[in-house]
């Protein structure tokens, strides 16, 4: 039988995909973020090169600062940090109220595209 300790420690580790967190410890429970909606496209930049830990700041506040030294969208950071992206969403919205991170939303096009492009699609999904 394995001790208590022993036990704890293995239920923190997946086999496949090594220490685990939960999202909801990483953002502290929350599931939206406290300012902003932010699309996969929207791209982010750093305000600041360098950032010092801060009360409400975990590391995974810094890494977004430190990725989006260089534009990054949402989805990218995601990817990055191997985060959901609702998590980011509310990480980036922490960031953004304290001014550490600026967000370009995607531009919204007035019409649809061209038909060229649909068809263009369609045969690089059948190209697959």
């Amino acid at each position: 039988m394995a001790e208590q300790g022993e036990f704890a420690d293995h239920q923190w580790v997946d086999d496949h995909a090594g220490p685990v967190v939960r999202p909801y410890a990483v953002t502290g429970g929350r599931a939206r973020p406290v300012t902003g909606t932010f699309d996969l496209i929207s791209l982010v930049t750093a305000t600041r090169t360098d950032v010092s830990p801060e009360i409400g700041l975990g590391p995974e506040h810094l890494a977004i600062v430190g990725l989006c030294q260089r534009i990054q969208s949402v989805a990218e950071i995601a990817a990055h940090l191997d985060l959901p992206v609702g998590t980011v969403r509310v990480l980036l919205g922490d960031l953004v109220a304290r001014s550490l991170v600026r967000i370009r939303e995607p531009h919204t096009t007035v019409g649809l595209p061209d038909h060229s492009i649909f068809e263009a699609v369609i045969n690089g999904l059948r190209a697959l």
